[in-house]
């Protein structure tokens, strides 16, 4: 199995969820301005889209979208998933919000456009966290238990830090626990993240990133 990513980008959602999961994988950076892969291939032979994540199982099989990429290393690993009959759909909502109404209201911030828009971003952005916020069960989004999602919304919450969007409390205190996780150092390392222990010392290369 091997992950495609580009540093900055919410590939490092998966990569962590992977570690997390005790999967073997390799892992490939990806050049998303130029469509290749370090090793030289043309990416939009593994992706068409020519984004990140790109997921390829050990039988050829290939997983774009953070959600459905999240949603099926939970189905390999139980513990990074929720039990009961609303389960997968209660983390299915999860992502889906992070996708829809985080992710890309982040948009702006990696694209040319005006200050504006990005005002707007902003504005919508504060109330959305507050939401997400709002509705934490305890330390993760669904209490005590880690999921796929926290890994997803902690690349959101990086995001958010590098573009100076404040945080609730309860955000902000989960950005750190999850920082201080040895899964998601390793994940941050071997991406090229540069991090000594608080979020105030992370760079994550987000330039080049593509939202």
């Amino acid at each position: 199995m091997k992950l495609f990513y580009a540093p900055g980008a919410c590939s490092l959602a998966d990569h962590i969820a992977l570690l997390e999961a005790g999967l073997r994988f390799e892992h490939e950076r990806v050049d998303l301005k130029h469509k290749k892969t370090a090793t030289g291939a043309d990416f939009l032979s593994v992706n068409p889209k020519g984004y990140v994540p790109a997921l390829v199982l050990d039988s050829g099989e290939v997983i774009t979208e953070n959600v459905a990429a999240l949603d099926w290393i939970a189905l390999q690993s139980p513990w990074l998933s929720l039990d009961g009959p609303l389960g997968r759909t209660r983390l299915l909502e999860a992502l889906g919000y992070i996708s829809s109404e985080l992710h890309k209201n982040f948009h702006p911030f990696f694209s040319a456009d005006g200050e504006q828009e990005k005002f707007k971003a902003r504005s919508g952005l504060t109330r959305r966290l507050q939401l997400q916020a709002d509705q934490m069960r305890g330390d993760s989004i669904f209490g005590d238990r880690l999921t796929v999602a926290d890994c997803y919304l902690f690349v959101m919450l990086l995001w958010a830090g590098e573009f100076r969007i404040p945080l609730p409390a309860p955000l902000s205190a989960l950005r750190e626990r999850m920082l201080a996780r040895p899964a998601v150092q390793e994940a941050m390392t071997a991406e090229g993240w540069m991090y000594q222990g608080s979020v105030d010392t992370v760079s994550p290369q987000m330039r080049t990133a593509s939202a």
